[in-house]
């Protein structure tokens, strides 16, 4: 039996890991902190989960936690910066840690320190960790303790351009993600822009230019393909519950065709459990992923620019959180990765 322990449980993430694990019969949910809802039961605040998980909320001081040492996996869903001094403790004390947040994400604190405005307190632990896409990091996962979870933007235009960077298909030029979120990722907490009767029905770009995944994002296309490789990114808020949808637009250097570009991607991603690589002439679309841990990728050539398109969605509270933070913890612990979390996608 694998023992866990949630903190930061109150949030989407957090809750999203409940939902799953719960459901498992190899695994036991030891506790969930929350230090606002200390004490008031966790499906009060999430009541889809009555009778089905129903423990309370536990209040911590992160430092020489006794919590951690009832636990052999340590999820981590707290916001940047928070869960650093909690990290170093969990990793002292033998556990196998996952991290949600960014903190662990940058090899370069300097670069931390300057996208998230605020100093790393243990960036002696940045070395060791391991960023966490299996379908590309798959064997350093299996041997780490401090796993770094990606981002939900990363996910899916790294999984989206991981092929064609891999095979040297570089380009000289800036690619370009446009990339769409659903509400839920902007987190639980209370934001004017995020109301119903603002959000629905519009959409709009945000942190253009400056959005904090992108030295995450660039940091591990350059290291795929082996040198600089910049990326223009542009979120937007749509108005969805969740999903991410990543159209990426790299130039077609090296003219390939539709086949082509369809071959190369079934190459990489035949083996893998869940990426689904779609026929020529299909886009994929958000909902064909909803409450799974699969990524859909479309492709398409665009003759007249010359570009290549490629559209990428996935699920940002599983697939691009807590759904693929599960599936590192499977290879962490030698487990099949796919184990909890072969769940159908909803629809409608």
């Amino acid at each position: 039996m694998v023992k866990v322990g949630i903190l930061g449980a109150s949030g989407y993430a957090g809750a999203e890991l409940v939902r799953l694990l719960v459901q498992r019969e190899d695994v036991e949910i030891i506790f969930v902190h929350s230090n606002n809802y200390a004490e008031i039961p966790f499906s009060k605040r999430y009541p889809h989960l009555k009778e089905v998980f129903d423990s309370e909320f536990s209040a911590m001081n992160f430092e020489n936690n006794e919590y951690f040492d009832q636990v052999d996996v340590l999820f981590c869903a707290l916001p940047h910066a928070k869960s650093q001094i909690a990290v170093k403790s969990a990793l002292e004390k033998g556990l196998k840690v996952i991290d949600l947040s960014a903190d662990f994400r940058l090899k370069d604190a300097e670069v931390y320190e300057e996208w998230y405005q605020t100093k790393h307190q243990v960036s002696e632990a940045l070395a060791q960790a391991v960023y966490g896409i299996p379908e590309i990091n798959r064997e350093a996962i299996k041997d780490t303790n401090l796993l770094a979870n990606p981002g939900c933007y990363p996910t899916s235009i790294i999984l989206g351009l991981y092929p064609l960077l891999k095979e040297g298909y570089t380009t000289n030029e800036t690619i370009i993600s446009d990339s769409k979120s659903g509400i839920s990722g902007a987190g639980r907490g209370l934001k004017d822009g995020n109301l119903f009767t603002q959000a629905t029905e519009t959409i709009q770009p945000y942190a253009v230019g400056s959005h904090r995944h992108t030295p995450e994002i660039e940091e591990q296309l350059s290291s795929i393909s082996g040198e600089k490789t910049s990326l223009m990114f542009v979120p937007h808020l749509a108005p969805m519950q969740r999903g991410i949808l990543s159209t990426i637009y790299i130039k077609n250097e090296r003219n390939l065709s539709e086949d082509q570009l369809l071959a190369l991607y079934n190459q990489y991603y035949e083996e893998e459990k869940f990426v689904r690589v779609l026929e020529k002439g299909e886009t994929p679309t958000t909902k064909a992923v909803s409450g799974s841990n699969y990524c859909d990728i479309g492709l398409a050539v665009d003759t007249q620019s010359n570009m290549i398109v490629i559209m990428s969605v996935i699920d940002n509270l599983i697939k691009g959180a807590s759904g693929q933070a599960i599936q590192n913890m499977n290879l962490m612990l030698g487990l099949d990765e796919t184990t909890g979390l072969t769940q159908a996608p909803i629809w409608p």
